[in-house]
């Protein structure tokens, strides 16, 4: 098909809008977005059976809550740290403590403590113990008093508080605030990684597409304080053999830590009585100011009180 035909039906749907009326931001897009998809119908010869197949899809991804997973999946969300970590150098700014995906399973209001939290409400049974430390930091490496570290990550089945109902409210979520010393520590257990949900929205399209839908083991955080940029990063679990394999595109150099191995013995010297792994990681932040791009990410999240 020509595209100045194309661009004639282009140019009768953009003739329905008013003027004047609506958002120009969004009609801006939705043109822009609807001109390579007619192009690519015509590339790729997209028949109209192919077209309803892929509205099924994207019905039944928004009846299963799957976006999240998919905006992750596809690397668009990956995509937009690379632009993002791009505007930084841009503008003179090298990362510390790279940045990488929030993806879709925060949950805002989670208890807040002084230096340490045990992540755990109710305890994982057979988890290997662990103890993760660190300090927050500024650009020339010194304490950040009063920063606010929120951690979350999965039990051993790869689900998460909330949105897995069987568990507490907020297990495995907590928010740490830092004294002087600008340390934090958490007690929790090693995590796990986890598979998209088998015959979803998601695992159909990884499937399609020759992927796995698997992410290896992982933590989250926010790192935030007065007068810096928010971080959003997380941190992977040495040894895991999906490492590099990431079908969110999330595991960085710079954020796999080493596990260090304390035997029962050792952990008793320390006045801990069971055997444990532990990981020292400190969190770079950098002061905010209007020449680097924003740290937060005005999106909807779930809350609770």
């Amino acid at each position: 098909m020509e595209k100045q035909l194309i661009d004639q039906v282009l140019r009768k749907i953009k003739n329905t809008e008013v003027e004047g009326k609506g958002n120009e931001r969004v009609k801006e897009i939705v043109a822009r977005l609807l001109k390579d998809l007619f192009y690519a119908i015509d590339d790729l010869n997209i028949s109209s059976e192919e077209l309803w197949i892929g509205l099924d899809w994207l019905n039944g991804a928004g009846r299963n809550h799957e976006w999240g997973l998919i905006y992750a999946g596809t690397g668009l969300e990956h995509y937009i740290d690379e632009r993002m970590d791009w505007e930084d150098k841009q503008a003179g700014l090298e990362l510390k403590t790279p940045r990488t995906i929030e993806g879709p399973l925060y949950v805002a209001g989670a208890p807040e403590s002084l230096s340490y939290a045990e992540l755990e409400t109710e305890q994982e049974p057979n988890g290997e113990r662990l103890y993760m430390q660190g300090t927050v930091l500024d650009e020339d490496g010194n304490p950040v008093e009063g920063a606010l570290v929120e951690v979350w990550h999965c039990n051993l089945k790869g689900m998460y508080s909330y949105f897995d109902k069987t568990q507490p409210e907020f297990n495995l979520r907590r928010s740490i605030r830092t004294g002087k010393d600008g340390r934090y520590q958490f007690k929790s257990f090693v995590p796990v990684g986890y598979s998209c949900p088998p015959n979803g929205s998601t695992d159909t399209l990884m499937q399609l597409l020759g992927r796995h839908g698997s992410r290896p083991a992982h933590i989250h955080f926010f790192i935030s304080a007065p007068g810096f940029r928010k971080l959003t990063t997380q941190i992977n679990i040495e040894g895991d053999a999906l490492l590099g394999q990431d079908f969110a595109f999330a595991d960085k150099d710079g954020l796999v830590p080493p596990i260090t191995r304390i035997s029962a013995e050792q952990a008793k010297e320390k006045g801990i009585d069971e055997a444990y792994a532990s990981i020292d990681f400190d969190f770079n932040i950098v002061q905010d100011n209007e020449k680097i791009a924003a740290g937060e990410n005005n999106r909807t999240r779930v809350a609770l009180a």
